[in-house]
């Protein structure tokens, strides 16, 4: 029986609430239903290139990087052993179940063939641009940040802490223009990749320029791409000038993320954002400067969702939207390492209305999914996903 367009959204939004409630309850599961999954091989493994997402660190313990639903979503791998949401193995086929009721089937992500290959100085690809499924290749330059010899991180980073964690059983170490740029080109080769997004904590003196710059040059050199779709994602420069230098580098996009909406809850949330990038007002012209040097919907900033009340977060979206600038409202993750952990992000339905009353107001203002997804690490957060459904792009709505 075929059923309409309209029956098909109400399907997928509710599809797309389960993923909502997912992502912030995480998943369950026994580990020895993995024992056969050709994780690794055929499929992509977790890889903490930037962050621990999960609700406890598993060092030495591989899971799965993510897995889709029947409808086309994309979630990430989040474990929680508490989670009344579990994944479960029957007869070969696994299922999401909650409060052990079968909800639907899922699939996890195919392992790009570029995860196999070596960078000409010996470093593995996957160790130096983790594969997102909308197509990002993402790199985390420097698996850690100056502001926490300072005493500065911000309280709902866990990025430092995970380098200690799994920095040696992951190899992080810091990646070079060339290893970038190679692998970079291998998953352009392989036809996965349409996006390179370069991010990374604070360089001590804060150098980026000059570094986002060689990356620039060499993927250029490696791809013979001028436009390469490349993503720079920066801290507020105290020159406002310096954005000009990541556009004429080439970087089709950059993005500048706030975090915290509320002035004086920056402050005290992100000390280091604040003290070394002239306050919270620098950061807010920075953004807005960016924006009319990259042009609308190429400019992007990001808020945690949970760190402050809702109608500061959505004021945020608000006036950067206004000026053409989207604004991610992801929901904060109380992160393993973070100084905020063992605390609680808001409920489910809370982060619900904040992703639709978002993209409400994107949309309001001409913010498309492209430019989502042109400057998004990813454009499989729930807001995009909204996108998706609204405007119809995902491949179920061809099946029609």
């Amino acid at each position: 029986m075929t059923i309409s367009k309209e029956q098909l959204k109400v399907s997928l939004y509710k599809e797309l609430e389960l993923k909502n409630n997912i992502g912030n309850d995480g998943v369950s599961f026994d580990f020895s239903i993995f024992k056969d999954l050709d994780l690794g091989g055929s499929y992509q493994e977790q890889i903490h290139s930037q962050s621990e997402g999960d609700h406890e660190t598993h060092v030495g313990v591989d899971f799965p990087c993510g897995y889709s639903t029947p409808g086309g979503f994309r979630l990430g791998f989040k474990w929680d052993r508490k989670s009344k949401y579990k994944i479960e193995l029957d007869n070969g086929k696994y299922y999401l179940t909650y409060k052990g009721n079968e909800l639907f089937p899922i699939t996890f992500h195919k392992r790009p063939e570029y995860y196999n290959k070596k960078t000409s100085d010996g470093t593995i690809m996957s160790h130096v641009g983790t594969f997102t499924q909308s197509g990002t290749v993402h790199i985390t330059y420097s698996n850690e940040c100056s502001l926490k010899d300072k005493g500065q991180d911000c309280l709902f980073c866990n990025v430092n802490a995970t380098k200690n964690t799994y920095g040696e059983y992951e190899h992080h170490q810091w990646k070079n223009p060339k290893q970038i740029a190679e692998t970079y080109k291998a998953a352009i080769d392989e036809g996965v990749a349409n996006h390179l997004n370069v991010t990374g904590g604070f360089i001590p003196e804060r150098r980026e320029v000059d570094y986002y710059i060689d990356v620039a040059e060499a993927v250029q050199e490696a791809t013979g791409l001028d436009d390469f779709n490349g993503t720079a994602v920066i801290g507020a420069p105290l020159d406002l000038s310096v954005i000009d230098k990541y556009k004429e580098a080439g970087y089709r996009t950059i993005a500048i993320n706030i975090e915290v909406w509320d002035k004086h809850l920056f402050k005290a949330v992100c000390p280091g954002k604040e003290l070394e990038c002239g306050g919270w007002q620098n950061w807010i012209d920075a953004i807005e400067y960016a924006g009319k040097v990259f042009g609308f919907g190429r400019a992007r900033t990001g808020i945690v969702a949970g760190l402050e009340p809702k109608v500061s977060t959505l004021e945020g979206v608000e006036y950067f939207a206004s000026r053409g600038i989207p604004c991610l409202t992801g929901a904060w993750n109380p992160n393993p390492g973070s100084a905020l952990e063992g605390h609680r992000t808001p409920e489910n339905d809370w982060h619900w209305d904040m992703a639709l009353k978002s993209y409400d107001i994107l949309n309001k203002y001409g913010i498309t999914f492209q430019h989502l997804a042109d400057s998004s690490p990813s454009s499989d957060f729930l807001v995009a996903d909204i996108y998706k459904i609204e405007k119809e792009l995902l491949p179920v709505f061809k099946t029609l």
